[in-house]
C-alpha cells in the first residue's frame, strides 16, 4: 500500500499550523512535532510572560541573561539584519508592538505623546551579545525583544531537521500561511508541491497565482494580515522604526521564495516599505531568492524566476 500524506493540525502562536508528512507511522512522528512546537513557543514568544525571551526582555537595564543556544543564534540573526543599513526589520521593536497591540482585541491608537519615547528604546544596536556566555543584554530599561518577523520561519527551519533526522523524506509545513516544503509531492504527477500565493485584495484563500516548488519556502508579508481602523483610517501591523508608526508604502504584499524559511521571513520584513527599484536590486542580489510584489493598485511584479514555477 501506498504511503499517505497525513496532516497534523495545531493551534499555536496566535495562527494555525499544518504540518503534512509522508511516512509509514506518521502519528509518533507528528506528536514529536506538536510536542517541538510548543517547546518553541515556549522560547520565542514575546505574548508569554514565562516564555524564555521574555526573561531577557524583564531584565533589560539590569543584568544579562544566559538563553538556549537556539534563541541566542535568533536573536544574533535578527539583530544583524535589524542592523543593516535601510532594513525595516527591527527585533528590539516590541515596546512599540505592545504600545499598539495591532492584532489583538486591545489594538489602540496612541497618543501623539506617546510615541518619542519608544523611539529611544528600539534601537537594536542595544541588543548585547556574549557568544562565550551564549548571553543577551538589552542597555536600556524598557526595552523588548520582539521575534514575530523571523520566529515562525526559523521553527519551520528546525521543525524540518527534526523530520529529515527522522528519515522523513517528504514534508510540507504551513506556519499560518508560511510554507516550507521538502522531497517530492509524491501526490501529483510532477512530485512539486502545490502553494497559492494569497490576492491581497481579496478573501483569504483567494490566490493571485499557484507555484510548483519543491525543497523551497514562500513566505508573505502583508499589510492586509493584521490591522485595526480607527476614524475611518487602517493601519497594519509593520512599523517603522523612524516614525514610531505602520511603514508608508506602496506595496500590499511582498512574498519571497527561499530555501531556507527564516530567510523569507527576514527578508519579506527588510524590503517591506522599500521601493520596487530596491527590492529587485536586493533579491537579485542573494543566492537562491525570488520575489512577487503586489502594491496597492493591485500591480504584480515579479522575479524572473517565478515563470519557471508559475502553474497558474
Amino acid at each position: 500500500m501506498p504511503m499517505q500524506l497525513t496532516n497534523r493540525r495545531v493551534r499555536l502562536m496566535g495562527t494555525v499550523i499544518d504540518v503534512s508528512i509522508y511516512h509509514e507511522e506518521p502519528e509518533p512522528l507528528l506528536d514529536q512535532v506538536e510536542a517541538l512546537l510548543h517547546t518553541y513557543n515556549k522560547r520565542f514568544s514575546a505574548n508569554d510572560d514565562s516564555s524564555e525571551l521574555m526573561k531577557i526582555n524583564k531584565a533589560a537595564g539590569l543584568h544579562s541573561v544566559t538563553v538556549h543556544p537556539e534563541l541566542f543564534e535568533l536573536i544574533a540573526l535578527g539583530k544583524w539584519h535589524s542592523c543593516q543599513p535601510g532594513s525595516h526589520l527591527n527585533i528590539a521593536i516590541g515596546p512599540l508592538i505592545q504600545t499598539w497591540r495591532i492584532g489583538f482585541s486591545d489594538a489602540k491608537l496612541p497618543l501623539p505623546e506617546e510615541i518619542p519615547p519608544l523611539l529611544q528604546i528600539i534601537n537594536p544596536n542595544a541588543i548585547v551579545l556574549s557568544e562565550e556566555n551564549q548571553s543577551v543584554f538589552l542597555k536600556e530599561k524598557g526595552m523588548k525583544i520582539d521575534l514575530g518577523a523571523l520566529a515562525k520561519g526559523y521553527i519551520a527551519d528546525r521543525i524540518a531537521d527534526f523530520l529529515k533526522a527522522e528519515k522523513v523524506t517528504s514534508a510540507l509545513i504551513n506556519l499560518g500561511g508560511n510554507v516550507l516544503t521538502f522531497g517530492p509531492a509524491l501526490h501529483n504527477p510532477d512530485k512539486k508541491w502545490r502553494i497559492g500565493i494569497q490576492n491581497p485584495k481579496e478573501t483569504r484563500n483567494t490566490n493571485l497565482m499557484v507555484l510548483a516548488i519543491r525543497d523551497q519556502s514562500i513566505v508573505t508579508s502583508g499589510i492586509y494580515e493584521r490591522t485595526f481602523e480607527i476614524n475611518g483610517k487602517t493601519y497594519h501591523h509593520i512599523f517603522d522604526s523612524q516614525t514610531g508608526y505602520p511603514v508608508s508604502s506602496d506595496l500590499a504584499s511582498l512574498t519571497i521564495i527561499s530555501s531556507l524559511s527564516v530567510d523569507g521571513e527576514i527578508w519579506t520584513t527588510r524590503l517591506f516599505g522599500s521601493s520596487l527599484e530596491r527590492i529587485f536590486q536586493e533579491v537579485s542580489s542573494q543566492p537562491n531568492l525570488e520575489a512577487i510584489i503586489v502594491d496597492k493598485d493591485n500591480r504584480c511584479f515579479q522575479t524572473s524566476g517565478i515563470y519557471k514555477m508559475r502553474i497558474s
